[in-house]
């Protein structure tokens, strides 16, 4: 039996191999489409809606006002006029 076994798949091995194999056809990829000319322009479009203004705000509250402050006293009858201290002099170059 191991025999008859061994030469059945034997057979069938020869007739697969024997068989016509078909031919692998490559099909041609389709070429790129090339855009034609442009169209006329179409009609133009309606204009949008207007938008919704906003809400107009609170008016804030007007601030505190500030205390009253001191009458000032009497000043004394001398004037005291401070004058700016002269430039400093000039110096010779370093050579």
């Amino acid at each position: 039996m191991n025999r008859s076994m061994l030469i059945l798949i034997l057979i069938a091995t020869v007739s697969l191999a024997a068989c016509d194999k078909p031919t692998v056809v490559n099909v041609p990829a389709t070429p790129a489409a090339v855009p034609g000319p442009p169209g006329p322009q179409g009609a133009t479009g309606n204009q949008g809606n207007q938008g919704n203004q906003g809400n107009q705000g609170n008016k804030g509250t007007t601030g505190n006002q500030g205390n009253k402050g001191e009458t000032g006293k009497p000043g004394d009858s001398n004037t005291v006029i401070v004058t700016p201290p002269p430039p400093p002099a000039p110096t010779a170059p370093a050579k």
